[in-house]
C-alpha cells in the first residue's frame, strides 16, 4: 500500500484553511494546517511534506519567503500558491521563486485538489525518470545530469529552478521535437488548462537567459511560431 501523502496548508484565513482541510482529507491526504507564517516555517522544517498549499499574504513571515526557504532544502516539495494577490507581477515572482502553481482567491476547491493530485503524480513520474534514465544527457555544450539535478553549458554549472531543470530536461529528452504551450503544461506541469499558457512563456523567457548565448537570438530553445517551441543541438537542425 502506498504512503499517505502529506500536504502542508499554511493560510491564515481559518474558513478558507478548513474549507481546503475537508477537502484534501476526504482525498484521502494527511493535512496539517499552519495559521501563520513562524508556524508555516515550523511546520515545514520540521517535516517531510509531499505538497505545500501557500498563501502569500501571512502575518510573520509571508509566502513568498516560505517559499524561498523551501526551495532553499535538499527535499523537492511540489508548491501552489494561493493569494488575493491575482496581478500578473505577484503570479511571476511566486512562479520564479519555484512555486510550481499559483491559483487566485476565489478559486474552486476542487480545481485546488485537482492541482494537488497532478503535481504529485507529475513530481513522482520525473522521480521515476530519473532512476530508469540515470546517465547524464549530452547534447553538444549542453550538459544534465538528473539524479542531481544539475545542469552545466559549456562546462560551467548553472542556477536553475526546479520547473525550469524539469522543462530543460524535458526538452533534452525529445530534442528536436515541438511542443506547445499546452503540451508543456501537461507534460511538465501536469495538468493542462487553456489560460495559462503565459506560465510556459515565463519560464522559456527564463531558461533562455540562463543557457543560450544570447537569450534576445536563441539558438538552442527555439520559438517555431505557429506550433510552439523546440530545443536543438546544432545549427543545422535550427535551421529547419
Amino acid at each position: 500500500m502506498d504512503p499517505v501523502k502529506r500536504v502542508l496548508i499554511v493560510e491564515d484565513d481559518p474558513h478558507i484553511a478548513e474549507l481546503l482541510r475537508m477537502h484534501l482529507h476526504d482525498e484521502g491526504f494527511a493535512v496539517v494546517h499552519a495559521a501563520d507564517g513562524h508556524a508555516g516555517v515550523r511546520e515545514l522544517e520540521r517535516g517531510h511534506w509531499d505538497a505545500l498549499v501557500l498563501d502569500l499574504m501571512l502575518p510573520g513571515v509571508d509566502g513568498l519567503e516560505i517559499c524561498r526557504r523551501a526551495r532553499a532544502m535538499a527535499r523537492y516539495t511540489p508548491i501552489i500558491i494561493i493569494s488575493a494577490r491575482s496581478s500578473e507581477v505577484h503570479r511571476i515572482l511566486g512562479l520564479e521563486l519555484g512555486a510550481d502553481d499559483y491559483l487566485a482567491k476565489p478559486f474552486s476547491v476542487l480545481e485546488l485538489v485537482a492541482r494537488v493530485r497532478a503535481l504529485l503524480r507529475r513530481t513522482e513520474a520525473m522521480a521515476r525518470d530519473a532512476r530508469v534514465d540515470s546517465g547524464r544527457l549530452e547534447l553538444g555544450n549542453l550538459c544534465i545530469d538528473p539524479l542531481e539535478r544539475e545542469v552545466q553549458v559549456d562546462g560551467k554549472r548553472i542556477e536553475l529552478t526546479p520547473r525550469e531543470f524539469d522543462l530543460l530536461y524535458f526538452f533534452a529528452r525529445h530534442p528536436g521535437r515541438v511542443f506547445s504551450r499546452l503540451d508543456l503544461l501537461n507534460q511538465v506541469w501536469g495538468y493542462q488548462h487553456d489560460g495559462y499558457e503565459h506560465t510556459v512563456n515565463t519560464h522559456i523567457n527564463r531558461l533562455r537567459i540562463k543557457v543560450e548565448a544570447n537569450a534576445a537570438e536563441p539558438r538552442r530553445i527555439l520559438t517555431v511560431w505557429g506550433r510552439g517551441y523546440k530545443l536543438v543541438v546544432s545549427a543545422e537542425e535550427a535551421e529547419v
